[in-house]
């Protein structure tokens, strides 16, 4: 596995980077041996659900950092490091210790994390094993897919009921991903659901059969995905998830300047080779 908690140290405090740094990680990247071309990274506070205390969302950014310069990585999943997790939202026992001015600092320092991730290069896939609770959740969100256990039985934004709101990106990623009736239900009640609900809502797009797990679901839909030609996957990326934003014209000219780009790649060569030669295309990145 690799550890990021002693890469950097921007941002942080001598002694705060001591910490981070002799303790076990709470956020590490750990490619998959068996499957080339997928990365895990795994969420590691089993004691707390993986709740996002301040150690784990440096390391959880640092991972990001690390990863996304990385070429070798064609599918990243976000998971629990142990099984029945996923990430149960802010550490609430942590913040009752921190300052006003700390609070603060944590919650950028969320927000950018998540725009981290939803911007991360390739394809990202959350593999939801346990509860996925308020900033859990919204850590969800902004990955590309989500794929749940089919035992998993509470996910949900309860922030409400603690007198807050959501406030990594919930009450904007919802409306995009559910419609605004939906995002407005699942916040305002508070509502908790099933993996089977969270799949009719279209909060996760998966769940597990009975005999495997989210990761294990996930694994399979990231093998699924690594069969496509890494700098399509990206450029696909980059023109879907900028969709919503642009008006269809300026659409349609993104994906036409996404497109030209790669046509004189070595794998769409590769591609056309291998469909004259009938057999599977070996794509290299390049």
């Amino acid at each position: 596995m690799l550890y990021a908690g002693r890469v950097m140290s921007i941002g942080l405090s001598r002694q705060s980077h001591r910490l981070f740094s002799t303790q076990a990680p709470e956020a590490f990247l750990e490619p998959l041996q068996s499957h080339l071309g997928i990365t895990c990274l795994s969420l590691n506070r089993p004691q707390a659900k993986n709740a996002i205390s301040m150690k784990l969302l440096h390391e959880f950014r640092e991972c990001l950092e690390t990863a996304k310069y990385d070429k070798s990585i064609r599918a990243l999943i976000i998971r629990s490091a142990t099984m029945g997790s996923f990430c149960a939202g802010a550490d609430l026992a942590e913040r009752r210790t921190m300052s006003q001015i700390q609070v603060a600092k944590f919650l950028s320092d969320l927000r950018a994390a998540l725009g981290q991730l939803e911007a991360f290069p390739v394809p990202t896939i959350a593999a939801i094993d346990g509860p996925a609770l308020g900033g859990g959740l919204e850590l969800s969100f902004a990955c590309d897919l989500r794929v749940a256990g089919h035992d998993v039985t509470k996910i949900g934004l309860p922030e409400t009921r603690l007198g807050i709101i959501p406030g990594a990106g919930g009450t904007q990623r919802a409306v995009r991903l559910l419609g605004m009736s939906k995002a407005k239900v699942l916040i305002f009640t508070a509502k908790m659901l099933t993996a089977k609900e969270a799949l009719e809502w279209g909060i996760v797009d998966y769940v597990s059969s009975p005999s495997t797990s989210a990761f294990e679901r996930a694994v399979e839909l990231a093998q699924e995905i690594t069969k496509s030609a890494p700098l399509a996957l990206r450029a696909a990326k980059q023109a879907i998830s900028r969709a919503a934003d642009l008006s269809l014209e300026s659409g349609l000219d993104l994906e036409r300047a996404s497109y030209e780009v790669l046509l004189p790649t070595k794998d769409r060569l590769e591609a056309l080779q291998a469909f004259k030669e009938k057999r599977q295309p070996v794509f290299k990145g390049e």
